[in-house]
């Protein structure tokens, strides 16, 4: 089952579908609760994002990036706005749609990793794989090529501190490649990487971008936001400026 697959609400919108629109956001607003004060994480965010581009999402801290792929990634709701993902607007999504849509169709990469310390990377790429019910043949041989997609074919029965961070990255980027998802969202996803590392990483990205998936990287480090083809900078909640790079 695919985004597609879900049952049809009355605002599904087929014209972004037709356009080849993933994301869409109308006048998104996040705003917390602070005692009597109201903060406004963000104020009125409107982007489009379409199948197959390569977008970073960049902005000093306190600027409302990391909201936004909260909202982005349906970890998270809008105060105010509408989000639409693969032509359904998120908030019509009940409970299981929207951790359906975490597990298959976006992808997410951590800036710590978050694998699991005693798992093998196999097992750890495995995981989303386990969560949805595939079965153990299947799994096995698609963790496999997933790894050797990333270059771990010869490290796929070593835990994560018999690894390097870069490698230990690959195993994030795979496991979150393993269900074929339309989005591959990444947090920072060199922030814990020295600068080569975090070139060679940025290279996979490339070469994944190539192959078709598409990309939204969340950095607030101008020389990673570089690699992409599109640039959206948030400040104080509002976008400042998107531009495309190439």
């Amino acid at each position: 089952m695919a985004v597609g697959d879900l049952a049809l609400p009355q605002s599904f919108r087929q014209d972004l579908i037709d356009a080849g629109v993933v994301i869409q956001t109308e006048e998104l607003w996040k705003t917390y609760e602070m005692g009597v004060e109201q903060l406004h994480a963000l104020r009125g965010v409107s982007i489009e994002i379409h199948k197959g581009e390569y977008v970073a999402i960049m902005g000093p801290s306190g600027s409302g990036k990391s909201t936004l792929m909260n909202l982005i990634g349906c970890l998270d709701s809008p105060s105010k706005g509408s989000y639409w993902l693969a032509g359904r607007l998120v908030s019509q999504l009940d409970d299981d749609e929207l951790a359906y849509i975490r597990n298959k169709e976006i992808g997410f990469v951590f800036q710590t990793f978050n694998l699991l310390p005693r798992a093998t990377a196999l097992h750890n790429v495995e995981l989303p794989m386990i969560y949805n019910g595939t079965p153990a043949a299947e799994r096995l041989e698609r963790a496999k090529q997933t790894l050797a997609q990333v270059d771990l074919k010869d490290r796929m029965l070593h835990k994560p501190n018999e690894l390097s961070g870069g490698q230990r990255q690959r195993v994030a980027i795979a496991r979150a490649l393993v269900n074929n998802p339309s989005i591959l969202l990444a947090d920072e996803p060199t922030g814990n990487l020295d600068s080569q590392t975090g070139e060679e990483i940025m290279a996979l990205f490339a070469r994944l971008h190539g192959q078709g998936n598409t990309i939204i990287l969340v950095t607030h480090e101008p020389d990673i936001a570089a690699h992409a083809h599109r640039v959206i900078r948030l400040r104080d909640g509002k976008i400042e400026r998107d531009e495309r790079t190439r």
